[in-house]
């Protein structure tokens, strides 16, 4: 209640559209996977060992960003930035595990799109936190407290317990039973079929969180309520309210559980075999939108939260590059961190099959819907969050000013201006080994890379570029200074 007071004070009458006029919007469907590389879909490589053909086919339809990035390169991270358009390393991300992370006076996506008109429901993976006092209590700050009518999901990973539903702000059933830590033989420790041990609720099966993500998600497509009878099947499409749906897949995250009809199916062993049947649920979504004939007037955005969890090892194994060339993994300052697959699909308004070099952030989502609906952000609100409206609509814009994001570890920081990034140290920041390298005498201190020529990011220009890390160190500490971007 406190976050609903909130934004009726802060967005006032003057956003709150008419059911008429809220039909004049696109529906909006957005679909986040977990832990999916960038080299991983069809659609960004040729050479990828996963067959993806409706990721493929979405982004046939659709435009395709090469230079698209999570606001960090971990789960929390993404998600923080994407619902708030704030850059996560301005709250303490780490507190996800008893306390919510967005607070009551932050506008979010949900929030922006509730308030003119749209039916807002959120389907998977939170993973920003509840107010938690026991799972046979509510479970405050949740979606439900950040603008979304409905929610069906889980608190966090399918390899972190408690494992358990839930429904609006309730467990299903409270995490009463057991279940053993599981490892896969022939891959690392934080790969294959891993769970950790922990609490699980009775009639949950870790196998079948993915379906059932899907189903709900297909649900809610297919129960298009009437403006004034939330009981009553919408027949034409016409008198319906809009809606946003954001469907957040805790998968092909670990552990890697494939249907048995997907096995053995990719090059890429449990990891593309899995990826397959993602790619396969995706599908289903597509599918049910088609038959609704809800298609034309949907907007979709597709992307995955951070970077893989692929070794050099798997690559040489498989023949299979997660990181589509890219230098690193899941949590680095390196690319492979945090750029990720990203397509939009909206008829008539997105040229099908078309490409966008466009930069980005997930912080860019509130911005962008303040965008679509023509409103102006309240001055508070989405400190980190810019348009890019213009990009998917092949108009002129301007350039993104620059990207500031920290990598798993605490302090290393990196910035994005144009062509160039600089990172604040050495070493990869994040899982990639060495996480961290201590600057020898007359060494660099950092790292910075021109993507002109170089986004594998092997060439370090800190030493040969003196004026230019100068230049991106104090707009480093200006934006992280000043608490804002925009």
């Amino acid at each position: 209640m406190p976050h609903i007071l909130f934004l009726l004070s802060l967005l006032g009458s003057c956003l709150l559209a008419l059911p008429s006029e809220a039909a004049d919007h696109p529906n909006i469907v957005i679909i986040l996977v977990d832990d999916m590389g960038y080299g991983d879909p069809g659609f960004n490589n040729p050479d990828s060992k996963i067959p993806t053909p409706h990721l493929d086919r979405l982004a046939g339809e659709g435009m395709r960003f090469t230079d698209a990035h999570a606001p960090g390169p971990l789960c929390h991270m993404s998600r923080y930035g994407l619902m708030t358009g704030r850059a996560p390393y301005r709250t303490d991300v780490g507190r996800w595990g008893k306390h919510p992370l967005i607070e009551d006076d932050q506008l979010t996506i949900a929030d922006l799109a509730k308030a003119q008109g749209y039916r807002t429901a959120m389907v998977g993976k939170w993973h920003l936190g509840f107010r938690e006092n026991g799972y046979d209590k509510p479970l405050p700050g949740g979606p439900v407290d950040c603008g979304f009518d409905s929610y069906f999901g889980i608190r966090a990973s399918t390899d972190i317990p408690p494992y358990f539903y839930i429904r609006s702000d309730r467990a299903v059933e409270p995490p009463t039973n057991n279940i053993a830590a599981n490892n896969s033989e022939g891959w690392s420790p934080i790969q294959g079929a891993f769970w950790r041990k922990g609490g699980i609720a009775p009639n949950l099966a870790l196998k079948d969180v993915l379906p059932k993500f899907t189903d709900e998600a297909i649900e809610f497509i297919q129960s298009r309520t009437s403006p004034t009878d939330n009981s009553s099947p919408i027949t034409d499409n016409s008198t319906a309210p809009p809606f946003l749906l954001y469907l957040a897949y805790p998968a092909p995250h670990t552990p890697w559980l494939p249907d048995p009809k997907f096995a053995g199916k990719s090059g890429a062993g449990m990891f593309g075999d899995f990826m397959m049947m993602v790619d396969a649920e995706i599908g289903r979504v597509l599918k049910t939108l088609d038959d609704t004939k809800l298609a034309k007037d949907t907007l979709i955005i597709f992307s995955s939260d951070n970077g893989p969890v692929w070794y050099d090892k798997d690559v040489e194994k498989f023949g299979h590059d997660s990181s589509g060339g890219l230098r690193g993994m899941k949590g680095d300052a390196w690319e492979a961190g945090h750029r990720m697959p990203f397509l939009v699909r909206w008829p008539e308004q997105v040229k099908p099959g078309t490409t966008s070099a466009h930069l980005l952030s997930f912080t860019d989502f509130l911005a962008t819907f303040a965008d679509l609906f023509s409103k102006d952000l309240p001055a508070d609100a989405g400190p980190d969050s810019f348009s890019f409206l213009p990009a998917m609509q092949g108009k002129p814009g301007k350039p993104r000013p620059p990207i500031v994001m920290q990598s798993a570890r605490k302090g290393s920081f990196m910035i994005r201006d144009g062509q160039w990034k600089l990172i604040n140290n050495l070493g990869s920041g994040g899982f990639s080994k060495p996480s961290h390298i201590k600057p020898e005498a007359d060494g660099p201190e950092g790292q910075l890379y021109n993507f002109t020529d170089d986004l594998g990011e092997t060439n370090n220009l800190y030493l040969e570029k003196s004026a230019t890390v100068t230049r991106l160190q104090a707009q480093l500490k200006r934006i992280i200074d000043t608490g804002r971007s925009r």
